[in-house]
């Protein structure tokens, strides 16, 4: 499947702006990963995904083809998990755990990518606006049940 280089430009675009947008409230929650971090790691994983559907001959062999997005994918999600684990840092002193949410906002970051990367647009709309959700949205949330002004952070 050879894709034209207009939509190989939107793709990889695509990813980077749901990367960015996801890193954005992690540099608001000054976290060790923001906005250009995440933006990489969806512009990765599109250019990964992006590229393996585009293999010459890839398109004619559905099976091949199944099998080798498969395997991308695979690989991406799990090399991508140690991105993720270096964000986690336990407190054993203090009983704490962070960066749970960061660690995952990378992994979905990923997944956003992936999916950019293969051009499945109902996916990225409904998956990032949920992402930002949960980041923007649950947080706000989570201030308002427990009394606290949202903006007094």
């Amino acid at each position: 499947m050879e894709l034209e280089l207009a939509d190989t430009a939107v793709r990889l675009s695509a990813a980077t702006v749901a990367g960015a947008i996801l890193g954005i409230n992690r540099d608001l929650a000054q976290a060790p990963i923001g906005a250009r971090t995440l933006g990489l790691v969806a512009l990765g994983s599109a250019t990964v995904t992006v590229a393996t559907i585009q293999v010459p001959g890839m398109a004619e062999n559905t099976d091949a083809l199944s099998r080798v997005v498969q395997g991308v994918i695979q690989g991406v999600m799990a090399g991508i998990s140690f991105i993720g684990a270096g964000v986690i840092l336990r407190i054993p002193q203090e009983q704490k755990v962070e960066g749970l949410t960061t660690a995952a906002a990378v992994w979905v970051t990923a997944a956003l990518g992936i999916a950019c990367g293969l051009g499945h647009w109902p996916t990225v709309l409904i998956a990032a606006t949920l992402a930002v959700f949960l980041l923007a949205g649950m947080t706000w949330l989570r201030d308002w049940f427990r009394g606290e002004k949202p903006d007094a952070k």
